[in-house]
């Protein structure tokens, strides 16, 4: 298998239609931080952000010592 290296400007939305996931496990990260970009193209921004108040109302952990989410 070849290796490529090199940056990309690949922005992932919720406007983009997604072909092979079918499945993500992630953790909780800042409202501002561009994961929940990529986010919303698994799940509608509304539902996020409804998964997102409740884990701050249940006082979830956050980053690399945070809860985590599996999202299918």
């Amino acid at each position: 298998m070849a290796v490529t290296r090199g940056w990309t400007r690949l922005h992932i939305t919720h406007s983009h239609s997604l072909r092979v996931v079918d499945a993500l496990l992630t953790g909780l990260h800042e409202p501002q931080a561009s994961h929940l970009d990529l986010l919303s193209a698994f799940v509608e921004p509304a539902r996020l952000q409804a998964a997102y108040l409740e884990a701050i109302e249940r006082r979830y952990l956050w980053h690399e010592f945070g809860d985590m989410n599996l999202i299918i």
